[in-house]
């Protein structure tokens, strides 16, 4: 698994409908690393002892007030100092016209100015938001991802065990199909993580005995998803006589994918169980346990029969092969 990604400045001009001022060369050749921006502060002053030139630059209004108080050649001076670290680009917000100093520094030292009409605060927010999906470290597994009620769930299990012939159910019931055979996970912060599917796989199942089918096509635009958050992993196997399967659901089982916890059901599989059915309940009843009710508990408190455990959303952590 890799561990570091980029994404091109061309793809942040388009994605956030930036302006271009000044750009020196190909922007699909720049690429930029880093989740986080550098809003400048002491910069402005001359102290670099915590700049990380990787990220880009923003500038606002507080940036260009105190610009503006400054003479020709002390905002050149500055702009020049900032711009010798060769930061990927500077982005300007509020639509600002830049001071013909910050401009002569940026051609000089060949940075990118680029201009954005939306205002500094929602700007950041917006640009370290796609940033984190961008650059979110990530792995391709096998297992289909389907949205259930609203629930991001991850069916995995051995080939042949009846994944997406599940997923063709689910979505003649009115559930959405994410990815199919191959699911590019990606972690956005410690606990979320964030499924799709590759784009040349996207919409796509294969039936065995059918073929490839195209799920948007053959069910229309109300069937697929591109991205789901997972919420919960349900592994199917064939049924084994010998093992014990949990009948209560009184603690939750957890597998641990990019270091995130996500909480996981087996389900047993044999001739009759319809599985699409059981992965519904097993969808809500996850959401249930989210917001702090267990059924099991419920039943054995109103049999006046004591349990183990906790009422917080604790269990026991599997290592999940995928």
């Amino acid at each position: 698994m890799s561990t570091s990604f980029s994404v091109s400045l061309t793809n942040i001009i388009n994605e956030l409908s930036l302006n271009i001022t000044f750009m020196p060369e190909d922007p699909d050749k720049i690429l930029i690393s880093s989740k986080n921006v550098n809003r400048l502060g002491l910069e402005l002053t001359g102290f670099f002892d915590f700049f990380n030139n990787k990220r880009l630059v923003i500038m606002g209004r507080t940036e260009n007030s105190y610009l503006s108080g400054l003479s020709c050649d002390e905002r050149y001076k500055i702009m020049n100092g900032i711009f010798s670290y060769k930061p990927p680009a500077v982005i300007i917000t509020r639509n600002l016209e830049p001071y013909p100093e910050l401009i002569k520094a940026a051609k000089k030292n060949l940075i990118p100015v680029l201009r954005t009409t939306e205002n500094t605060s929602n700007f950041i927010s917006n640009i370290v938001e796609f940033l984190d999906v961008k650059l979110a470290p990530r792995i391709t597994r096998h297992g289909v991802l389907v949205e259930v009620y609203g629930q991001g769930v991850y069916i995995i299990g051995d080939s042949g065990v009846g994944k997406s012939e599940t997923a063709i159910e689910l979505i003649q019931r009115g559930h959405r199909l994410v990815a199919d055979d191959s699911v590019q996970i990606r972690k956005i912060n410690d606990k979320k993580l964030m499924g799709s599917a590759p784009k040349n796989l996207r919409h796509f199942i294969e039936l065995r005995g059918v073929g490839i089918i195209n799920a948007r096509r053959l069910f229309g635009m109300g069937a697929i998803k591109v991205t789901q958050e997972i919420d919960l992993i349900v592994n199917l196997e064939l049924w084994d006589s010998s093992k014990i399967y949990d009948r209560m659901g009184m603690e939750n089982e957890y597998a641990k994918i990019l270091d995130v916890n996500i909480p996981i059901v087996t389900i047993p599989v044999t001739p009759g169980r319809n599985l699409a059915i059981i992965i519904e309940v097993a969808a809500m009843n996850n959401r249930q346990k989210k917001m702090g009710y267990n059924a099991a508990k419920e039943l054995l408190d109103g049999l006046g029969m004591d349990y183990s455990g906790s009422d917080e959303v604790s269990g026991n952590q599997i290592t999940l092969n995928i």
